[in-house]
């Protein structure tokens, strides 16, 4: 069992440059993926993706990659791409006369014109940084999974608390619930005889028919059987090494409809306890499962 939410991040140094991966993920009910790479290197945003959907199946990541002087090297050198610097010093010249414009084109506009002044990062080639940039993906996938699976521990410890005092709380209903028609037929007998109706015996077919009724209408062996059954499915979901936050939700949505069911049918106030005590712990185990891979 894995969290959706952690943080990972990657460096190599190559070639007097150093490739940066920093990832960080948190929950969303679907998987999303955000990529910040620097413009040069747009064209292997689809394999940073892969990548990433390779490792996560679940939760919003975003992934910021960056190139920088590696440690220990000079700062990093300017440059002038010239031919593309006469190309708009011409192309300037000819507007200006086109206009009937008067002035000579500037050396700072020439320089504030896109490509003209180069740094050495821009200048390197996606081809030559692909390598480094696939190892710190690597290790930064590598320190977000380990993380959320930490994470995930945690979690597990806490939905499994959760779950045992559901357990308690379905035992404790389930040893009640025989008791409930045995009550009510007493009950039943004292408002009859409240309102003074005498020679009413306890076989009475009528009595006993009204009992049979109350008994059918407030069965809840199925319901119990149910929600055993569930938590028997999150033990296994506990145990899966497979993505199970969708699974987990689904078994929170089907318990929630059966401790609903037992609520409305008891007519016991120690199975009415406990009803609530079902519906705290499982809003609880809710709550978690929305941070669950």
């Amino acid at each position: 069992m894995k969290s959706m939410t952690g943080y990972g991040r990657g460096e190599c140094a190559r070639d007097g440059f150093k490739i940066t991966v920093e990832l960080g993920a948190v929950n969303r009910r679907q998987s999303e993926i955000s990529v910040s790479l620097p413009r040069e290197m747009e064209m292997i945003e689809a394999q940073v993706r892969d990548a990433i959907n390779a490792q996560v199946a679940r939760g919003r990541v975003t992934a910021r990659i960056g190139i920088h002087a590696a440690e220990g090297q000079a700062a990093a050198r300017a440059h002038i791409n010239l031919p593309l610097a006469k190309s708009y010093a011409t192309e300037l010249a000819r507007l200006a006369k086109s206009l009937k414009i008067s002035g000579e084109v500037s050396l700072d506009q020439i320089l504030r014109a896109p490509e003209v002044f180069q740094s050495d990062e821009e200048l390197v080639e996606a081809e030559t940084v692909c390598p480094a940039v696939e190892k710190a993906l690597k290790a930064a996938l590598e320190a977000l999974v380990k993380m959320r699976e930490r994470e995930g521990a945690h979690l597990s410890e806490d939905l499994t608390a959760r779950i045992g005092i559901m357990r308690s709380a379905v035992e404790k209903i389930q040893k009640q619930a025989p008791q409930t028609a045995e009550n009510y037929r007493q009950q039943l007998l004292e408002r009859i005889k409240s309102a003074g109706i005498e020679n009413i015996a306890p076989d009475d077919e009528r009595l006993l028919k009204e009992i049979v009724l109350f008994a059918d209408r407030s069965d809840i062996s199925e319901e119990l059987t149910r929600l055993h059954s569930h938590f028997k499915q999150f033990e296994d979901c506990r145990k899966s090494k497979e993505p199970v936050g969708r699974t987990l939700d689904f078994l929170a949505q089907e318990m929630n409809r059966e401790i609903n069911t037992i609520g409305s049918k008891a007519n016991d106030a120690i199975i009415s306890r406990e009803v609530v005590t079902l519906k705290t712990e499982l809003e609880r185990f809710r709550e978690q499962v929305q941070n669950v891979e």
